[in-house]
């Protein structure tokens, strides 16, 4: 979330170029008050923007979870099987915006396909996309995404990408795979990463998936608490 800052000067010196006979001071009261009101308007304009952006980036994180709890209780769709009508609901961090950052995409283009290892013996076919440049708390990263051999060929998601990410958190607050974000491909170089949408794959429910085990290039120095959390079995 940016905050947006307007920095004004009202240049009475123009006045100065003026012939004497056109000095109103009445004129130019009202001249001052027109810029001061237009300057006030642009600003609380930009705050009304802010939060407006705001709003709509809590309410999409909350959409997230709902529709990821919806389907962990749906049978037909749920990892958990039979054990999904008793499904809970995950546990998550509390939103932090301070973790959707704008990330620039930096496109690899025309780079081979290579076989990602998985927690089973299928390998899934993917090629890194390009590379993710943002930064967290000061620190610059540059981390690769993905993008699957088998998915680009379909309609829903030939513009899918895959972030997986491990951070200091795992083990002790997620789960000790690490954590997925799905991305889409933009129009541009910049790209929205909101980490408040890390979810967990399958394999950290149940057994008989084939989930991608995050490269160790996809590693995050700090922890990121945010997205959803785990409990590991003890």
């Amino acid at each position: 979330m940016g905050t947006h800052f307007l920095k004004v000067i009202i240049d009475f010196k123009s006045f100065a170029t003026l012939p004497l006979k056109y000095y109103n001071p009445i004129a130019m009261k009202k001249l001052v008050l027109q810029r001061i009101f237009f300057v006030l308007s642009v600003f609380i304009a930009g705050n009304a923007n802010a939060q407006s952006d705001f709003i709509a980036a809590i309410s999409e994180i909350k959409m997230f979870q709902q529709e990821l709890d919806k389907e962990y209780r749906d049978p037909a769709k749920s990892p958990l099987g039979k054990k999904a009508a008793q499904f809970q609901g995950h546990e998550f961090f509390p939103i932090n915006l301070k973790f959707r950052i704008t990330a620039k995409l930096n496109v690899k283009s025309n780079s081979p396909f290579f076989m990602m290892k998985t927690t089973s013996i299928y390998p899934s076919e993917e090629r890194i996309y390009g590379m993710l440049e943002f930064s967290l708390e000061g620190k610059k990263y540059q981390l690769p995404v993905y993008q699957s051999s088998s998915l680009m060929k379909t309609q829903e998601y030939k513009d899918y990408l895959f972030f997986p990410f491990t951070d200091l958190t795992n083990g002790f607050e997620t789960y000790h795979g690490g954590r997925y974000i799905d991305l889409r491909i933009p129009e541009g170089e910049e790209i929205i990463i909101d980490f408040n949408k890390a979810y967990n794959p399958y394999c950290a429910y149940a057994s008989g998936f084939s989930c991608p085990i995050v490269p160790k290039e996809n590693h995050i120095e700090m922890r990121i608490p945010v997205g959803i959390k785990y409990q590991e079995k003890k």
